[in-house]
């Protein structure tokens, strides 16, 4: 490799201070490695910029070491400088939280191709014997259009038990918070022949089917409730598909079967990015929704918003949630148009810029202002959280 005009036998040559030089700097640094530390070191006044290209160049040593035993990016090797150990599933996670999308799918195309990282692709053992926790079922979330065969059934097996585990973990406290204040006297359907559900019972065994004896093994039964619902509540949830949103997705689809399970709230929910996609058949089925998400692309919040509005027959009754980051790639007009439609209907609108366990936003703060100034909630809550604050809006 050729030296730079900015390098001279090992040392840096003087350089301006200003912003444009900074990332020259920074990105050369990158390039080089980690093995450049010593004479050329990142360039960044801010300490949680600093942090943040320090895991960028774990996370380049993780794949260039992974790829021949050796960083191709220099010819020397030092156990000591060596990066923390990451495995294939969080490096995933963190390339995408880190570099620009673009950025991130030629290293993932490099990791899957060129370096044979392929452990959650092509083996299923190796998947199988992973942690079974949240960082795992992103991973998963963000390769499976890369999956087929077992390896896929595998994946679709460890996502539903995941994400039993985040229902069974917030299930108490939520139906705690909304069935003290809504719903006090309701009780669960009766489970006797005449209520049983024939068709959502078939539709949720049908992975249990045995070929061999030609029969459908029904290990869950659903019943209806055939009693009249009086001023039931409509709770309607729609997800923005952006790969900064997976957490807040993850949790939006297990909200939304907890909605479900209550005895005087509908559920609607949607997903969206530039297309908007009805899935409140599989609202009862978290790992359907998850699986049928698309990570990346546009977004259009407006038109999601606006199939919202569609879907409210007692606005009074209504609570719209929208988990997203609010950058808009449509036209913002359409956005606060429909946004101020809802809420003077009498409809409840927020819009959630987090929906996970940390509730750290990352949104665009202009247009947050605008419609929490129209009335609607901007803000990022725990899924603990979400269950008092529509507790609050219904009562």
């Amino acid at each position: 490799m050729k030296k730079s005009a900015g390098l001279q036998e090992g040392r840096i040559c003087s350089v301006k201070t200003d912003e444009q030089d900074q990332t020259a700097i920074n990105r050369w640094r990158l390039v080089l490695g980690r093995f450049s530390r010593s004479e050329l070191d990142f360039s960044s006044p801010d300490s949680n910029a600093q942090n943040k290209l320090q895991s960028m160049e774990e996370l380049l040593d993780f794949l260039y070491d992974h790829g021949n035993d050796a960083d191709i990016r220099t010819e020397e090797r030092s156990g000591a400088l060596g990066s923390s150990q990451l495995n294939a599933c969080e490096w995933i996670t963190k390339v995408r939280t880190l570099f620009p999308a673009k950025t991130a799918e030629v290293l993932e195309k490099q990791a899957l191709e060129e370096f044979n990282i392929t452990e959650l692709l092509t083996d299923k053992k190796v998947l199988e014997q992973m942690n079974p926790d949240m960082n795992l079922l992103k991973s998963i979330l963000q390769l499976k259009h890369l999956m087929s065969g077992d390896v896929l059934a595998s994946a679709r097996a460890i996502a539903g038990k995941i994400a039993d585990e985040i229902r069974k973990k917030l299930e108490t406290d939520v139906k705690r918070s909304l069935t003290g204040k809504l719903d006090r006297n309701s009780s669960s359907p009766v489970k006797i022949a005449r209520n049983m559900d024939i068709r959502k019972t078939v539709r949720k065994n049908l992975k249990n089917y045995d070929p061999q004896s030609e029969r459908l093994v029904l290990q869950d039964i659903y019943f209806s409730n055939r009693i009249k619902k009086y001023n039931q509540k409509h709770i309607i949830i729609a997800v923005d598909e952006s790969g900064s949103m997976l957490g807040s997705v993850i949790h939006s689809a297990v909200m939304a079967q907890i909605f479900a399970s209550l005895p005087f709230a509908k559920v609607s929910l949607v997903i969206f990015d530039t297309s908007v996609v009805d899935l409140t058949g599989y609202v009862d089925d978290p790992v359907q929704i998850l699986m049928s998400v698309q990570l990346g692309g546009g977004t259009d919040i407006g038109k999601a918003v606006a199939y919202c509005e569609q879907l409210t027959e007692n606005p009074f009754e209504t609570c719209v949630l929208v988990v997203t980051d609010l950058y808009e790639g449509a036209d913002r007009n359409r956005l606060y148009n429909v946004s101020n439609n809802i809420i003077t209907s009498g409809a409840k609108l927020s819009f959630l810029t987090a929906l996970d366990e940390n509730a750290n936003p990352v949104y665009d703060r202009n247009i947050g202002q605008e419609l929490a100034n129209m009335g609607a909630f901007v803000g990022a809550l725990t899924p603990d959280e979400l269950g008092e604050y529509i507790g609050r809006m219904f009562q």
